[in-house]
């Protein structure tokens, strides 16, 4: 009886272990675009909630493709329909990001939106991609 409860609860942590190694993977970003400005190659992953505050993580490439424009890209993230949070580029160059996005007040973030914007000064609004919405499973 003793050998069939250690059994139960080694395949227990075996098959959770698993679980847990599905859910911390890398998962493809498509790619978003809009005028002069695109994300590529981007990938998102959930964090553990005892790592990294639970956060959202997103990698990937920042490109300013109206090289001639003379307007700067950036990428926005929000979780939990918070503000968006602002990770420029550079001008006339692809990046690299690698951000990390977390709400405080909670142990795991659950929900997550991301878009790539140009931005076009002061006297015109910056266009932007879709938001690319994204849930933890």
């Amino acid at each position: 009886m003793r050998k069939l409860a250690t059994a139960v609860v080694a395949a227990g942590l075996f098959f959770g272990g698993m679980g847990v190694a599905v859910a911390d993977s890398w998962h493809g970003v498509p790619l978003l675009k809009t005028t002069g400005a695109q994300f590529e190659e981007g990938k998102y992953k959930w964090e553990p909630a005892g790592q990294a505050n639970g956060a959202f993580h997103v990698k990937g490439n920042l490109n300013d493709v109206g090289v001639d424009d003379n307007h700067n890209v950036y990428l926005q993230v929000k979780v939990h329909g918070y503000g968006w949070n602002r990770f420029d580029g550079t001008q006339k160059k692809s990046v690299w990001l690698d951000k990390v996005v977390h709400d405080g007040a909670t142990r795991y973030t659950t929900s997550a939106d991301v878009r790539v914007c140009q931005n076009r000064g002061s006297l015109r609004p910056d266009n932007c991609s879709p938001t690319s919405h994204f849930k933890r499973k």
